[in-house]
């Protein structure tokens, strides 16, 4: 493997892989004394307060050839600027270089969290054109749609880790790196707790101490009264840094920039690690509580027309409406090498969810007035994940293997009861506020929920990379044996349907590096989801079915200049639908919907001072197999057929410390509604920012101003669900972080 690295001392031909891990752009701090690969861990305070644009002296770049630093734990280097990084953890298979595998990866940093001032995961998964970012139903619940499939919140990773993470919405305040695999992956993390993750998922790295002690408070202000501060402090003792401790603390509150709607965000975490000579491992624990007040709601609308959004601050929420979600959770993984060449690991973790809210959501016509109702849920839940298992490497002949065999297991109980009201009148443009309307039905006892859902996910895989001609072949084949058990229960305690299965996906994969900065893959990957259950209209209501496989081909190309890089994909993904026979009215799982895309990704900087992230998505997204003239070969749900994002930001040489921001988001119009009747236009917004890095008595200060929205412009933001999300107003952000 060779890379190119700037900023080094002419003739620094040996460096140790600490020192490699840490050359990401950013001013480089002396490693300390690593005995294996996967001890060294980049040191994030390195990168400073100032981020990207502190100016710095760059050398010649000096060309280093060695074997791939990217395996374990060990985070992959970033591409100068520190917003991208250049690999991700691929599951059981651990941290791997994005050159070196057949699939499309894309990892975000803490820098770019820290740059535009995202105070969400959506908020950083919005660079991304394969990504759509979406609500729920009205509790600002946060999932996402990755090549046309929905993820949810419950099913995000932690550390490759299912079963982790809070499951509405996500700060990415403890996160070092958040990173999109694009596709099933069933094989490389098992099957979620929920099954969602067809398209893709996404897995949160925790923040790890760095070798330079780390000190930075920093406070903001947002549209309206949005107020916050936050900390970051780690440090590493002990004769060689293998302690280490980071501490990350948020607290915001206020109005935002929608009417009548305020937001209280608290959100603590403490990372403990240790790195040792043979023996690497860590304990993560968290704390993150949010309330929202009058969340502006999702639309359902009925007929053909589609109606015109309202004011972009306007909210059509009745006072009433609240949602408090409260997350504890932690991690404790290891890894421990066994020789020079093989490594164990194992990592557990859970969660502890708890949430009440009463919400509203609107059904209107064309002109933009109907019915609102009332609904409340309570909900509880304990998630736990672990996963357990080997890798190594070893030879035969000229062949070069990369194996790995692995556990892993995700429970989940929930438990759950509601109450809904009355519908009232209302309208989107004109809302009127009503009374909390009386109860209708109940179901479940609302003050201590009854057992409603019980999943457990179990599997094992295997994985052998074959690595040949230098380096510039790789060959990966591997299969996961999966076991699904669900069980739902009715709110009286009975069993309302069940069913305990297995299956198998396999997965193969192929890199070949004709040239040095080139990549070429292909990959055919399959992903498990749990079967459906046929609705109470069809015949045999209630019915599950077994696990369905949902499965992609892909091909593509990757390019790595060192300072930047590209990748470019053309894919399928077929997944199995259920629908009711119109003729029979038998239930069944007959249909599929099939996205077809194109994919173009750029990232890094590559003119001096001048970095991208952003790039194309095209994707064809049919429903096959519907047994409903009026839905076969029809577009799916909420998809876009093509989005396009870049992001640019501009480090002003005459003004040392300037940098400037933009980026422009365009998505294509989309379906409502299976029949293709009900269409939702395009959409383009734009956000404009800049930041000021700056010293004050030798503390390294960064001023940022954002604005999104520029033009504060009203439309229709998604489609997904079959439900109508308004796009946020426009919206300032303002903050300075000071590092001590």
């Amino acid at each position: 493997m060779r890379l190119a690295f700037t900023g080094l001392a002419a003739g620094s031909a040996t460096m140790s892989a600490s020192a490699l891990a840490q050359s990401s752009g950013t001013t480089m701090s002396a490693p300390a004394p690593v005995q294996s690969p996967a001890a060294a861990t980049p040191a994030r305070a390195a990168s400073g307060a100032v981020g990207s644009s502190t100016p710095v002296t760059t050398l010649a770049p000096v060309s280093v050839t060695g074997n791939a630093i990217t395996e374990g734990d060990t985070l992959p280097p970033t591409y100068p600027g520190g917003q991208v990084a250049k690999g991700a953890r691929l599951g059981v298979l651990g941290e791997q270089d994005a050159a070196n595998v057949p699939f499309s990866v894309t990892s975000f940093t803490s820098q770019l969290v820290e740059d535009q001032q995202a105070r969400t995961l959506g908020d950083v998964l919005r660079n991304d054109p394969s990504v759509q970012v979406t609500r729920g139903y009205g509790n600002d619940a946060q999932s996402f749609v990755i090549r046309g499939f929905p993820l949810y919140g419950d099913d995000i990773s932690y550390g490759g880790l299912f079963g982790v993470m809070p499951r509405q919405i996500i700060s990415p305040q403890g996160a070092e790196r958040i990173e999109i695999f694009k596709g099933p992956s069933a094989f490389l993390n098992g099957v979620p707790a929920t099954g969602s993750g067809v398209g893709g998922m996404v897995n949160i790295e925790p923040k790890r101490a760095g070798d330079d002690p780390l000190t930075r408070l920093s406070v903001d202000y947002g549209t309206s009264s949005q107020r916050g501060a936050t900390a970051d402090i780690g440090r590493r003792w002990g004769a060689s840094n293998q302690f280490g401790i980071r501490v990350n603390a948020l607290q915001r509150e206020g109005d935002t920039g929608i009417d009548d709607d305020s937001t209280r965000m608290t959100f603590g975490s403490v990372g403990l690690d240790y790195r040792g000579e043979r023996l690497r491992a860590s304990l993560d624990v968290g704390y993150q509580k949010q309330r929202t007040s009058q969340g502006r709601p999702m639309v359902q609308v009925i007929g053909d027309d589609i109606p015109g959004p309202p004011s972009a601050r306007h909210n059509y929420a009745q006072p009433w409406t609240y949602s408090m979600t409260e997350n504890t959770f932690g991690m404790l993984r290891a890894e421990y090498d066994l020789t020079e060449r093989w490594t164990a690991y194992a990592a557990i973790g859970g969660n502890h969810a708890r949430e009440s809210g009463s919400y509203s959501s609107l059904t209107v016509n064309g002109d933009g007035v109907g019915t609102g109702s009332r609904l409340d849920v309570p909900y509880v839940s304990d998630t736990y994940g672990m996963m357990s298992g080997v890798r190594g490497k070893f030879e035969t002949g000229p062949l070069t293997h990369s194996v790995n065999a692995a556990f892993s297991s995700v429970y989940l109980k929930k438990r759950s009861a509601y109450t809904f009201g009355s519908s009232f009148a209302t309208s989107l443009d004109d809302t009127p506020e009503v009374p909390s309307p009386p109860t209708i039905l109940t179901g479940g006892n609302m003050d201590d929920p009854g057992v409603t859902g019980r999943n457990r996910m179990t599997g094992i895989s295997v994985s052998d990379t074959v690595s040949f001609l230098d380096d510039r072949v790789f060959v990966t084949v591997g299969a996961r044996h999966q076991k699904l058990r669900v069980t739902n229960y009715a709110y009286t305690g009975e069993v309302d349907s069940k069913y305990d299965d297995s299956a198998t996906s396999p997965v193969y994969g192929l890199v070949v590096k004709p040239w040095q900065h080139v990549s070429l893959y292909a990959n055919h990957i399959e992903g498990l989801q749990p079967g459906p259950t046929a609705p109470l209209t069809a015949i045999n209501a209630n019915t599950t079915f077994a696990p369905s496989k949902s499965k992609q081909n892909e091909i593509g190309a990757k390019l790595d200049m060192g300072s930047y890089g590209a990748s470019l994909a053309f894919f399928e993904i077929k997944q199995p639908t259920g629908v009711t026979d119109p003729a029979t009215q038998i239930f069944s799982v007959a249909g599929e919907q099939r996205n077809r895309g194109v994919e173009l990704n750029v990232f890094g900087e590559p003119l001096r001072g001048v970095r991208v992230i952003g790039g194309v998505s095209v994707i064809d997204a049919t429903l096959r197999d519907t047994k409903n003239p009026a839905t076969e070969g029809n577009h799916a749900v909420g998809v876009p057929d093509y989005t396009a994002v870049l992001s640019t930001e501009w480090d002003l040489p005459w003004v040392p410390g300037l940098t400037l921001q933009g980026r422009v988001t365009h998505a294509g119009s989309q379906y409502l509604d299976t029949a293709n009747t009900q269409k939702v236009k395009p959409w383009t917004t734009l956000d404009l920012g800049a930041r000021y890095a700056m010293k004050i008595e030798r503390h390294d200060v960064v001023w940022r101003l954002g604005v999104e929205n520029v033009t504060n412009k009203r439309y229709w933001s998604s489609a997904n669900g079959g439900y109508l999300i308004q796009g946020d107003p426009r919206t300032v952000k303002l903050s300075v972080a000071v590092d001590f």
